[in-house]
């Protein structure tokens, strides 16, 4: 069952059967005979998927505008087309045995798009992670390890690394976890935290591990990170090479809900700022056994939450001194400024420019922190944004690494960044020298 589960969905056998399923699909709904069939239905057909792809492009980037950036060209295409295949299927004037055969072949038109969407943004890697389903080895909250006394911790003059040796028993692979982190201050109505655990956590004696704070993209979940990011695969493999150390992994909500965007900032549409700098961090000392020395703690994400990484950097500097960024944008927006000013910040531009990155960063200056920025080489238009992000942070002092990797705007680039970071991170929270 496993194996099932765990196939992937953006390469090997399955993908191609998805892959290939749409066109064939598409083939045999066409396949007709007689005037009235390639003259009325086939066109009619392709005229409603037209109008609904259009109807479908109209509203969520001109009307709706539930994201800060257009549909790809793919989504709309592949709507319409099942829209066609379904109008195709009706259109047969088959019996019912002969109708719902061609109404399954519709639907894996959809689920034949759907998966070259899916390929494209690489969210959901497994069957698993589509249907949600619990990750191998995920353990209830209830089960985490309580405190310990006494946990090994780094010096000021010495790295973690150089004072932990691994005890006997020391498992070999870290755990995974869900619980809810309240809006206690904040008010925020956030989705359960995702929370990574390394060995060295879960040993006698434990080390007292630093912390990374991390957010997915925008729709998404707060698990995006640990399954198309592949968290828990990086964090392995670099405690693997430490001796059991690596951060303790918090992966939270700054959004709400699926489609929410409340900019990582306080304001009608959720204190997430707060959220995130107060409540985040106060929960995280006080129910998990970790390094309280914010020098040791790191905020980082992608797309929006690589954007709203860089505002906790900007803005909460002393609760978060180092930030990954991979492919963030340069600002928080909800698709234009109107818009942004409007639903965010009451109209008033300088309530905007008193917490948007750039304009901090402008303003002030950020010796103490420090961040990797990495975004795709063919990533649109947020590849200058992340040069001018990187040429910003360093003009305000702040230490920055800057990469530039194959791939555009999706988790196939993030999910590698987060290994390509790694090296930098253990250093600047303390886990090597």
């Amino acid at each position: 069952m496993n194996r099932v589960l765990d196939a992937s969905l953006i390469s090997g056998p399955l993908w191609w059967v998805l892959l290939l399923a749409g066109p064939v699909g598409v083939c045999v709904l066409v396949l007709g005979r007689g005037r009235r069939w390639w003259l009325g239905v086939v066109p009619a057909a392709l005229a409603v998927g037209l109008a609904v792809a259009v109807l479908v492009t109209l509203t969520v980037n001109v009307w709706w505008q539930p994201f800060p950036d257009p549909l790809p060209l793919l989504v709309p295409v592949w709507v319409g087309l099942f829209v066609a295949a379904v109008v195709l299927a009706l259109g047969r004037r088959a019996g019912v045995t002969r109708m719902a055969l061609a109404l399954l072949i519709a639907v894996l038109v959809a689920a034949s798009g759907t998966a070259q969407v899916n390929e494209k943004f690489a969210a959901f890697p497994t069957v698993r992670d589509a249907l949600g389903l619990p990750l191998p080895g995920q353990i209830a909250f209830n089960r985490v390890p309580g405190p310990q006394r006494a946990p090994v911790t780094g010096t000021p003059g010495a790295t973690l690394a150089s004072r932990w040796s691994p005890p006997p028993g020391m498992p070999t692979a870290g755990e995974v976890t869900t619980t809810a982190i309240p809006g206690v201050v904040s008010g925020f109505n956030a989705r359960d935290a995702w929370i990574y655990l390394p060995p060295a956590y879960l040993s006698t004696p434990r080390a007292q591990l630093p912390v990374l704070v991390m957010f997915g993209g925008q729709p998404g979940s707060p698990r995006d990170c640990f399954t198309a990011g592949r968290v828990v695969a990086t964090m392995t493999a670099y405690a693997a090479a430490h001796r059991g150390l690596a951060p303790v992994v918090v992966e939270v909500d700054p959004l709400g809900s699926t489609l929410a965007n409340p900019l990582c900032v306080d304001s009608p549409l959720g204190n997430a700022f707060t959220y995130l700098s107060v409540d985040v961090p106060a929960w995280i000392r006080t129910h998990l056994q970790v390094d309280p020395d914010p020098a040791h703690w790191a905020v980082g994400g992608a797309s929006f939450g690589g954007t709203c990484a860089l505002q906790l950097a900007v803005n909460a500097p002393s609760v978060y001194p180092t930030f990954l960024d991979f492919s963030g944008q340069e600002e928080p927006t909800l698709g234009g400024a109107s818009r942004t000013l409007s639903a965010a910040f009451g109209g008033s531009a300088r309530a905007f420019t008193r917490v948007n990155p750039l304009d901090v960063l402008e303003r002030k200056r950020f010796p103490a922190t420090a961040g990797m920025i990495v975004v795709g080489r063919d990533d649109g238009p947020f590849l200058p944004q992340a040069r001018r992000v990187a040429a910003a942070a360093r003009e305000a002092g702040m230490t920055i690494r800057y990469l530039e990797v194959p791939g555009g705007h999706g988790w196939s680039v993030w999910a590698n960044a987060l290994p390509l970071a790694m090296p930098f991170l253990g250093q600047r929270v303390g886990i090597t020298s």
